[in-house]
């Protein structure tokens, strides 16, 4: 099945003759980004783990490898650059490697980027809404008062106070993206999970807790988001740094796999497994989109059916 005919996915070549850099690009994010840059007209560059087999345009490089990340960056010579690169599993076992990479390793990108003889016109940091935790705030926007609850969330927060350090050097712009999905997520993401278990007619599932509702975005939604920040930056029309990437409409775990029952047309077991229940979990994740909205226009989605459906017929 073919995805939905986003308006999105075919935007005016505003990066014709620019170049772009994606830090993470062979990651699910990445390739979206990649596909969406380059419809728009850029030559993109980008950045994998060391070992990734060579591609042209591709530096297999470490974040905290300072000085092979300042020659990748010399040789991309961005227009503008979509940093992803990070470590995005909350559940991360590696403590340490969480803070080195995602506050550390972005530190290193900024001041490659602040040291090319033309610095780009727009650079952007994804950074997390995991960094507003646990708050009464019905629908979250971006003043609402950060409260992370777990070492990713601050590693991302972090960040971002880091990022600041270079606002008057580089003309960032920091992305706070809610809970996303789609074709090539990796299992160890909730929807991704539900879907796999559906598509093998499995009997049940074992989940974490079930009393949480989450904002899904579209990954293409999400890429979109990012092409058209990138633009508005560089315009000068992104007065605000710090916007939320989000659908703005919350789902329980209960209307996801109910969603998928109807796709799949059975009903599955759902059991809770209390060994993927995460201390301090954040119950409720809704963002308010409307500063996005605003320095970009109206974005079209595809309901959140439509994304499970496009998952489960691929």
């Amino acid at each position: 099945m073919q995805p939905p005919n986003l308006s999105l996915l075919s935007p005016a070549r505003e990066g014709a003759g620019k170049r772009a850099l994606v830090t993470g690009i062979a990651g699910f994010t990445g390739r979206y980004v990649l596909q969406e840059l380059q419809a728009a007209g850029y030559e993109v560059f980008g950045t994998t783990t060391p070992g990734t087999a060579p591609a042209p345009n591709i530096f297999p490089v470490d974040l905290l490898d300072r000085a092979g990340l300042a020659a990748a960056v010399q040789q991309a010579a961005p227009d503008v650059v979509v940093h992803l690169a990070a470590i995005a599993f909350v559940a991360h076992s590696n403590v340490e490697q969480i803070y080195q990479v995602n506050v550390v390793g972005t530190r290193n990108l900024l001041e490659a980027l602040a040291q090319l003889p033309r610095r780009p016109s727009a650079v952007l940091l994804a950074s997390s809404a995991n960094i507003y935790g646990n708050t009464d705030v019905p629908v979250i926007h971006e003043d609402v008062p950060a409260a992370p609850a777990n070492d990713y969330a601050v590693s991302k927060l972090a960040m971002e106070y880091m990022a600041r350090l270079w606002m008057d050097k580089l003309p960032i712009v920091i992305a706070r993206p809610f809970n996303y999905t789609g074709v090539g997520q990796a299992e160890n993401f909730l929807l991704p999970k539900i879907v796999s278990h559906f598509r093998r007619r499995e009997a049940g599932i074992e989940l974490g807790n079930l009393h949480v509702w989450r904002d899904f975005s579209d990954v293409r939604v999400v890429a979109a988001s990012y092409r058209h920040l990138l633009a508005a930056t560089a315009a000068g029309n992104a007065d605000q740094r710090i916007f939320n990437v989000s659908s703005g409409t919350a789902f329980s775990l209960g209307e996801v796999i109910d969603m998928m029952a109807d796709i799949a047309g059975y009903r599955i077991d759902v059991r809770v497994n209390p060994a993927f229940v995460r201390a301090n979990e954040v119950e409720r994740l809704t963002g308010d989109n409307r500063r996005l909205q605003a320095a970009v226009g109206t974005i079209d989605a595809p309901p959140l059916a439509e994304t499970l459906r496009w998952m489960y017929l691929a």
